[in-house]
């Protein structure tokens, strides 16, 4: 069996890269012993600041890869 290829190129979204390397950052720094569950707590926290009408580590990050 085997996998039809496509021509087509994927495009990562403005600003993950950013998201990404800060999730590692973090991981590298804490090692935690749970990658998973720290990450969700990781994303909620930046959620939380975008939402408290702080920066949006999103647009923030759309803007350091341009």
């Amino acid at each position: 069996m085997s996998i039809a290829s496509s021509n087509s190129s994927m495009r990562v979204p403005a600003g993950f890269r950013n998201l990404l390397e800060g999730l590692v950052r973090e991981v590298l720094r804490e090692q935690p012993t749970n990658v998973v569950a720290f990450a969700a707590q990781h994303f909620q926290k930046l959620l939380e600041q975008r939402e408290a009408g702080g920066t949006d580590p999103v647009a923030w990050g759309a803007m350091l890869e341009d």
